[in-house]
C-alpha cells in the first residue's frame, strides 16, 4: 500500500513539474555592453509599418510594457523620447505553419545598428515556431533614438492556451514581466 501511495505521488509530482514547464517563458537578452542605460529617461513606440492582425492582443501587450517600464522609471512620449521602441512577434502552431503575425517590426526610420563589438547575449529569433501547442514570440528592440543603434533586445517565448483566453492573456503578462525584468541589465 505504501509503494501504491509513493508511486501516486511520484506520479503527481512529475505531472505538476511537466504542467509547470510546458507553460514557461523562454527568455533571451542581449545589449550593447558600452551602453549607459541609466542616461535613458523616455521612449518612445515606433510606428507599425502595418496594422497589427491582432488589434486587441497588441494594445493589451503595449499597456503591459507600458506598465513595467513605468514601474522602471520610463516615461512614454508621443515622440522623441530617449528610446524607440521596436516590437516583433507572432503565434505559431506545431509543424511551422504560421498562424499569423499580430506585431509587424515597426520602425519606419534607418534599419537600427548593432555594434556586435559590444553586443551581449541574444541576437532576435532566428525560430518562430513550437510543436503542437500554440506559442507565442515577441522580439522587443530598444533603439537608442540619438545614434541609431540597438542597445537592448529581448526575445520571450511563451505557450499559450487557444481554449482559454483569459489564461493566455495572463501568461503573456507574466512572459512581458520576466523579459522586462532583465531591463536595464545588471553590469558584472
Amino acid at each position: 500500500m505504501n509503494v501504491a501511495l509513493n508511486k501516486l505521488r511520484l506520479g503527481l509530482l512529475v505531472a505538476a513539474v511537466t504542467t509547470t514547464s510546458t507553460f514557461a517563458q523562454k527568455v533571451s537578452v542581449g545589449y550593447d555592453k558600452s551602453a549607459e542605460f541609466s542616461k535613458y529617461a523616455s521612449y518612445t513606440w515606433g510606428e507599425p509599418s502595418m496594422p497589427p492582425k491582432r488589434p486587441l492582443l497588441y494594445a493589451s501587450m503595449v499597456g503591459t510594457i507600458d506598465h513595467e517600464l513605468e514601474a522602471k522609471g520610463l516615461k512614454r512620449m508621443d515622440k522623441n523620447g530617449d528610446l524607440i521602441l521596436i516590437p516583433e512577434g507572432g503565434m505559431e502552431f506545431g509543424l511551422s505553419s504560421a498562424a499569423g503575425t499580430p506585431i509587424m517590426p515597426s520602425y519606419g526610420g534607418a534599419p537600427p545598428a548593432i555594434d556586435a563589438t559590444m553586443w551581449s547575449g541574444a541576437t532576435g529569433s532566428s525560430n518562430l515556431t513550437s510543436s503542437y501547442v500554440p506559442e507565442g514570440t515577441l522580439v522587443l528592440s530598444f533603439v537608442d533614438r540619438q545614434s541609431n543603434k540597438i542597445i537592448w533586445a529581448g526575445t520571450v517565448k511563451q505557450k499559450l492556451e487557444v481554449e482559454n483566453k483569459k489564461r493566455s492573456l495572463d501568461l503573456i503578462d507574466k512572459a512581458i514581466a520576466k523579459l522586462l525584468k532583465q531591463y536595464p541589465p545588471q553590469k558584472k
